[in-house]
């Protein structure tokens, strides 16, 4: 680092301690026997024997999709995935794009599209009267208009029946959300939680916590799912709990050029760039951990070039600040590392297509750095941190602050869509991949929405890591 590079610093904020102490450094990790491991062994065949059945009787395709969805928002889905993936492509084999009649249109356009499936939005249309309004007969069809409702965050570019389809069904189920008479109290609750984040947004696992005792009070629902469910969601926290212990011993030596709030993350990445090394050298790509420290030079790159900003107190322009700060994020690093990590799994083209930023790829980013922006805006500029692209938009347009948020608030819906297109149309990374890079904006939905919650850890976040990391579901 040059000497004019070390005389310059960008103002950080003056993080709280850690409410977690040292929680993760001692944390005890629970042994689960070969018992329970033949347990969930003998579940997964249960339903493997019900999804099979099903397939088979096209009379039955709705309660399969029903299953399916079930399946997923429990979050056991890693242990279907074979199954799962033939259901739905027996079902686009059988029904096109357009043609699956009868009920349950908005569930099997849902999965059909989260799947990768392109089915066509037109099958709305038959939700349509002439004159082109939604049919008054779907404002009394409750579980229908949050089927409706959650169907129209898979929605692409361009798509107006779906943004029709939205505003109709948010409308009507804002409206059944005020009356405090709904007979279905699972139902209403139902409603307040899609209204609050839908599902398409959620992170799965904690859709999964969130569902969980959610799909219990449900009077018909299947023991053997919920069983399998919660030992499921056990022994993934279990592995979980060992890997955060692994992460928090990594501890103290300093990276002098870097300010204090980055080191750790730094010497953490190099700790784990050594062991991933003896990883990756037993199967022959020990070239892949290049991918990663590149990475992570080019995020330190970027950093300085915020700090010269700050200390020139020059605004960029919105081109300047997105080409610098969308793309070399710490999400960026984290995202490259764990795909060095999966070996075998993971090939030089993946790289190459990840290093290409590719439309998914900076619509996530993008979305995740407009939306800490949008909430750190004022504080941020109060501690003179380096303009925002809020501010950036604010100076290059000459428009109020209101004006550019409403800008930046629509272009995070376009970024979802956009995402959603690349999911389906990118037909040369699977889908697992695909996923992991939304998973980024979901996360980004769970940390910024509203309020930074990054940095003003409230009892929601607590009890979201609590609930991932700390807490067992009881059986």
């Amino acid at each position: 680092m040059s000497d004019e590079q070390k005389d310059i610093s960008r103002p950080t904020v003056n993080f709280l301690p850690s409410i977690w102490g040292d929680e993760f450094l001692a944390c005890e990790q629970q042994e689960y026997d070969e018992g329970i491991e033949k347990e969930v062994d003998v579940l997964k065949e249960e339903v493997k024997k019900q999804i099979s059945a099903s397939l088979n009787e096209p009379t039955e395709h709705l309660n399969l999709l029903k299953l399916v969805d079930t399946i997923q928002r429990l979050g056991i889905a890693y242990y279907f995935e074979k199954e799962i993936s033939q259901a739905l492509q027996q079902f686009f084999d059988a029904y096109g794009e357009h043609n699956w009649n009868g009920v349950g249109t908005s569930l099997w356009f849902r999965l059909m599209r989260q799947q990768g499936f392109f089915v066509s939005s037109e099958t709305f249309k038959t939700y349509k009267e002439k004159e082109g309004c939604f049919n008054e007969s779907l404002k009394n069809d409750l579980q229908g208009l949050l089927d409706l409702y959650e169907a129209t965050f898979l929605s692409m570019p361009s798509e107006v029946i779906l943004d029709d389809a939205r505003d109709f069904s948010k409308t009507c189920l804002a409206e059944m959300a005020k009356n405090h008479l709904l007979s279905d109290p699972i139902v209403s609750t139902e409603i307040h939680e899609a209204l609050k984040q839908p599902l398409h947004k959620r992170l799965p696992r904690l859709e999964a916590i969130r569902y969980i005792p959610f799909y219990e009070r449900q009077i018909f629902h299947n023991h053997s799912l919920l069983k399998l469910a919660k030992l499921g969601y056990n022994l993934l926290q279990s592995l979980h709990k060992k890997e955060i212990c692994q992460i928090s011993k990594w501890s103290n030596t300093c990276v002098e050029d870097l300010p204090e709030y980055m080191k750790l993350l730094y010497q953490m990445l190099m700790d784990l760039h050594e062991e991933m090394g003896e990883f990756l050298a037993r199967m022959g790509k020990l070239h892949q951990l290049n991918y990663v420290k590149d990475t992570i030079k080019e995020y330190i790159r970027s950093y300085m070039i915020e700090a010269k900003w700050n200390h020139e107190n020059y605004t960029p322009t919105v081109e300047e600040h997105r080409d610098v700060t969308y793309i070399s994020t710490a999400f960026n690093v984290l995202l490259v590392t764990s795909f060095a990590a999966e070996g075998n799994v993971i090939t030089d083209e993946l790289f190459h297509w990840l290093f290409s930023y590719p439309p998914i790829v900076k619509a996530s980013f993008g979305l995740g750095r407009v939306m800490d922006d949008i909430v750190t805006h004022k504080e941020e500029q109060e501690r003179k941190h380096v303009a925002s692209v809020i501010e950036c938009y604010m100076k290059e347009f000459d428009v109020d602050k209101e004006h550019s948020q409403g800008f930046f608030i629509e272009m995070i819906e376009d970024a979802w869509k956009e995402m959603n297109k690349e999911s389906i149309t990118c037909k040369d990374v699977k889908m697992p991949i695909k996923r992991r890079v939304m998973n980024i904006a979901r996360v980004m939905d769970v940390l910024y929405k509203n309020k930074d919650h990054f940095t003003h850890v409230g009892e929601e976040l607590i009890s979201h890591i609590k609930s991932l990391l700390v807490d067992p579901i009881s059986i």
